[in-house]
């Protein structure tokens, strides 16, 4: 198109505003995810001419690579939300094999049809591309301060590789580094960074030397508010700093894991229901998810659900919801467990068919196929979302306790550990450790079994099956008053626990590890 791009583009009863980002009917707003929204403003201004589905993802996605379904499924949503469908093509108008046209009879503007009074002030942007609402990081050159020399290098090389490695983490939008990297020395304020940038988070370092040790430092900046919200100091001989630097990837890693989601669900606690994106609603429903009740499964299903209405193809809201018809079958909150698994199936195949690069949809195959009793597939999925991200601390967590129950205790244990090293304050790190107190039980090492199985319990989260497993190390390692104490606890959680509902949660082959989990829990009397 040329000339200007018209504010407002108009077409029957409604109106696409471009500054005011907004879709309206007979003057009302209408709700429509932001890439739907960016696609319907892209044909709409362009209404002269097709628009390739090149234009479509550079515009939409920011020129990432994306599938053909991620390009049809966001067309079919632009069409629902102007009353269009595949069928009648009124509006948008599919040429085959090459692109889309805006139909539509339209009349465009310069000036909004608002009145002035509801006019806000507009903010600078730098941009044409409008993003999803995922998080979004920029990762700036780190600072080089005291002397200099051959470790200068690496001021630029480790941000750098930070960004490749952040790149794999598909619910996070990375900026790439010819655009953070502007940013240096005075103009790193991560304030200023995030509104030219329109990041949410900015991770910023420094390099010092002083003699022969060399000091790294990195942080987390939330640049909404400017809080920082995860830092660490790294320091060793400066010979050695090229060997520091895969810890300082692996460590940044792990904190964007754990920490952004964490403050992602800060902000969306202040947000009514009905101003929450599906991102915002997401991870809402991922706080609640872990808590492992019912109540707060419930919440978190009606959270996940929440989000797949604001986005019917968000691939980890499918995945969140396979994972409390899991909770639901695992806890036994019913009786009718057979449907949880099977929906929770279906809903995490839905979710890898949906978006094939995400280890959350990977990761919750695995879980059903451990339900199912099926070991083997299990740890194959498990393998399959830690191989999509190498630091998904779950992942590697439950693929070490599925071995566990297949009996590769020296495997599963590996695994257990690394899980804890990646992700110490997981909101599953009770589990991990108490699946450390189920391999110790078969390594023959019942004291130290019982260590984790206490630890376990003591930890924040811990459920009824974590003190049943508590309950039993301790009975083993000769412990009366602490089993004793432990099944109080566990009996207090769910009065009707038994040794049939606990190994149909954990389906153990019937092997010696299993002969002595039923031993000690009939002593038990459960």
């Amino acid at each position: 198109m040329d000339g200007p791009i018209p504010r407002v583009v108009s077409f029957g009863s409604f109106e696409l505003d471009s500054h005011g980002f907004e879709l309206r009917r007979d003057g009302e707003r209408v709700h429509v995810e932001p890439q739907v929204l960016s696609l319907l403003l892209l044909l709409a201004q362009n209404s002269d001419r097709m628009v390739s589905k090149d234009e479509i993802i550079d515009a939409v996605w920011d020129g990432r690579i994306v599938s053909e379904s991620a390009v049809a499924a966001r067309v079919k949503a632009a069409r629902k939300a102007v009353g269009d469908n595949g069928k009648a093509q009124s509006v948008i108008r599919t040429i085959h094999g090459r692109g889309f046209r805006f139909v539509a009879s339209v009349e465009q503007s310069h000036a909004s049809t608002l009145p002035a009074a509801a006019i806000a002030p507009e903010p600078v942007q730098t941009t044409d591309a409008v993003r999803d609402f995922r998080p979004s990081i920029a990762v700036l050159p780190f600072e080089l301060t005291g002397e200099r020399g051959s470790h200068d290098i690496v001021a630029d090389a480790l941000p750098a590789d930070i960004i490749m490695d952040l790149a794999r983490i598909n619910w996070l939008f990375v900026i790439a580094r010819g655009s953070s990297f502007r940013f240096r020395g005075a103009d790193s304020d991560p304030i200023a960074v995030g509104r030219a940038l329109k990041v949410n988070y900015c991770l910023t370092g420094a390099i010092e030397r002083a003699g022969r040790t060399v000091t790294v430092q990195v942080a987390l900046v939330d640049t909404r508010d400017g809080r920082s919200i995860w830092s660490e100091r790294y320091s060793g001989p400066v010979e050695d700093l090229q060997g520091l630097r895969p810890e300082i990837e692996r460590g940044v890693i792990e904190s964007v894991l754990v920490r952004i989601p964490q403050n992602e669900v800060r902000h969306a606690r202040g947000l009514p229901t009905a101003d929450l994106d599906a991102w915002a609603s997401f991870h809402l429903g991922v706080d609640h998810m872990y808590r492992f009740n019912p109540q707060d499964n419930a919440s978190a299903s009606h959270l996940f659900k929440v989000a797949l209405e604001r986005d019917p193809y968000f691939s980890r809201a499918m995945a969140g919801l396979s994972f409390t018809h899991f909770q639901s079958a695992f806890m036994a909150y019913e009786d009718d467990t057979e449907r949880h698994v099977e929906q929770a199936r279906l809903l995490a195949q839905k979710a890898v068919e949906t978006d094939r690069l995400d280890p959350f949809g990977h990761f919750s195959l695995g879980r059903c196929s451990w339900l199912e009793g099926r070991l083997d597939d299990s740890i194959a999925w498990f393998d399959s979302a830690t191989s999509l991200s190498p630091s998904f601390a779950q992942g590697i967590y439950n693929r070490g306790l599925v071995a566990t129950i297949a009996g590769k205790a020296e495997q599963a244990d590996r695994d257990l550990a690394l899980a804890l090293e990646l992700s110490p304050l997981d909101p599953m790190a009770y589990a991990m450790i108490s699946s450390r107190a189920l391999t110790h039980l078969q390594f023959g090492d019942i004291g130290k079994a019982a260590e984790f199985g206490e630890r376990a319990a003591l930890t924040p989260g811990a459920h009824k099956h974590i003190k049943l497993i508590a309950a039993v190390t301790a009975h083993l390692a000769g412990d009366k008053d602490k089993a004793a104490e432990w099944l109080a606890h566990t009996l207090r959680d769910d009065p009707d626990l038994s040794t049939e509902s606990f190994f149909r949660a954990f389906p153990f082959p019937e092997d010696a590890p299993r002969e002595t989990l039923e031993r000690a829990m009939r002593a038990l009397g459960i």
